[in-house]
């Protein structure tokens, strides 16, 4: 009995120390998860044109410490961001990072229709913190629509140019 014990004890113990380090490691999203995310959204949003579903923080487009959000090539605005609303309707070029530099670079709605999509870097504030880390973000277009869909990780190491390579891949 008093072993019993002494084990629920020791695995309570363990739990307490292990468990913030295991949920730290599954919570950050990876380049693959946030590739193939933002090809799925793009492909939801070019057969049915529903934005709200991007709108929504309880919702399969916010997954770890990443949110797919939606650009509008016409008319160069925010058109959904499940975490920040005040975004919606804002210009695309007017909305800068923790460092004052424009998120969006020129060129990048042309870029995003490249079947392959861009990535882009800029610094901004991982959900629930409020300074700015590196964020790389895949774009794609969502066919037979203005939109562009996004996503990105928050890596400090990552390049552009690994990450154009696994957005290449099929």
């Amino acid at each position: 009995m008093r072993n019993s014990k002494i084990l629920v004890v020791l695995a309570v113990a363990f739990l307490i120390v292990a468990r913030p380090n295991v949920a730290v490691s599954q919570d950050k999203a990876t380049a693959q998860e946030v590739v193939a995310k933002v090809k799925e959204a793009a492909s939801a949003l070019s057969k049915t044109g529903d934005l709200a579903q991007f709108n929504q923080k309880q919702s399969p487009w916010v997954w770890k410490d990443t949110y797919i959000f939606v650009e509008d090539c016409d008319k160069n605005v925010m058109a959904a961001h499940p975490l920040k609303p005040e975004l919606v309707g804002q210009d695309s070029l007017s909305i800068k990072d923790t460092r004052g530099k424009s998120v969006l670079p020129e060129g990048w709605c042309a870029a995003a229709k490249k079947p392959s999509g861009v990535w882009i870097e800029y610094w901004w504030a991982k959900p629930g913190e409020k300074e700015g880390s590196r964020k790389l973000t895949y774009l794609l277009s969502a066919k037979g629509t203005s939109y562009v869909v996004a996503a990105g990780i928050y890596d400090d190491k990552a390049s552009i140019a690994e990450l154009s390579k696994l957005s290449n891949k099929k």
